[in-house]
């Protein structure tokens, strides 16, 4: 199989990247080549900023692909971009949505690929939804050989998955449960979520790719384990060898005091929501799959992995003082509300 990733290294992409390879697939990579280095194998590199549309051009005039698949497309423009590159030159375009894009609020827990795509709280998820919408446009009119795949919350060995972090990821919160000091978890922290390791979906995309009935279909690509966000947390700290020392604080307060860090997007048009996943579709499309990483064995390899990894620890006094101040603030209100 003749693969191109316009990108190909990312939290998703590059469990995909290294599977295909070990399958022996032909794999090139249209990117700026910064982390190709991980993939550990023969890949073919495009040096390229995809933005650039001309050099891109340039890069694949004598090429054609079997599949390709942008996981860096992001606004309209982008895949419009996309539409013009490559509607003469793959046999299967995949462009990677978002299940943030289903209906905020939910009217049904239960989420398939028939659960409306509307949601008011993150302009990340309007855009994945527009660029959908042009995409299918393309589809069916002019037979654009388009498969839509919507991962959820996807993790891989860099960065453990959690619902209130700062802009370096996932290491302070980890940092402040080492040092004993309480961590926020939003909402009273029995909502439902699913958590993915980025290997479980690399079997399920590649089972996708190449595959005729999977053209101008919308895909979810999740675990069907799903877990209570006190039970995200818990799971990490037992990993830890630490007490947690929770603080619940409702996503709405969160979202108005969040200042530099959006969570009204990523709490109340994402994770706030309570949902579980049905994986009918996937596994028609791909019999063999199964989801094999439990959540907590995925995220006891990957906290072992960040703790011997001291590049992945990067610090943010900035989140680390804004938790400080919240669970102040929230201390105070239960002070004089009690007094």
């Amino acid at each position: 199989m003749k693969v191109l990733f316009i990108g190909g290294t990312g939290t998703i992409s590059t469990a995909i990247s290294r599977q295909l390879l070990a399958q022996g697939a032909e794999l090139f990579l249209l990117n700026r080549g910064n982390r190709n280095q991980v993939l550990g194998g023969p890949v073919k590199e495009l040096h390229c900023d995809i933005q650039n549309e001309a050099e891109a051009a340039e890069k694949i005039k004598d090429l054609s692909f079997d599949v390709t698949a942008d996981f860096i497309a992001f606004t309209q423009d982008q895949v419009e971009r996309d539409f013009r590159l490559f509607k003469d030159k793959t046999k299967q375009y995949i462009f990677i949505s978002s299940a943030s894009a289903y209906q905020k609020p939910l009217s049904d827990y239960r989420v398939s690929e028939s659960t409306p795509l509307a949601n008011p709280y993150w302009q990340y998820s309007r855009d994945k939804i527009a660029c959908e919408n042009f995409l299918f446009k393309k589809y069916r009119e002019e037979g654009f050989p388009l498969t839509v795949v919507r991962p959820s919350h996807t993790y891989d060995e860099r960065s453990v998955p959690l619902g209130v972090h700062g802009k370096n990821g996932s290491w302070p919160v980890i940092k402040r449960m080492l040092e004993g000091k309480p961590v926020i978890i939003h909402g009273d922290g029995t909502s439902l979520w699913t958590m993915t390791a980025n290997s479980d979906f690399a079997r399920a995309f590649i089972g996708l790719m190449g595959n005729i009935h999977a053209l101008g279909e919308a895909v979810q690509i999740t675990s069907d384990e799903t877990v209570t966000w006190n039970q995200v947390y818990q799971t990490i700290a037992r990993v830890l060898g630490v007490p947690l020392k929770a603080v619940h604080i409702s996503s709405e307060f969160l979202a108005l005091c969040g200042g530099a860090y959006d969570f009204t997007g990523s709490l109340l048009g994402d994770k706030a929501n309570s949902l579980a996943f049905e994986n009918t579709k996937l596994k028609r499309l791909v019999p063999d799959f199964t989801a094999q990483i439990r959540f907590d064995q995925g995220i006891r390899a990957t906290i072992e992995y960040i703790r011997s990894h001291p590049e992945y620890q990067r610090a943010d006094p900035e989140f680390d003082a804004w938790c400080d101040r919240i669970i102040a603030a929230r201390e105070k209100a239960i002070r004089e509300l009690t007094a």
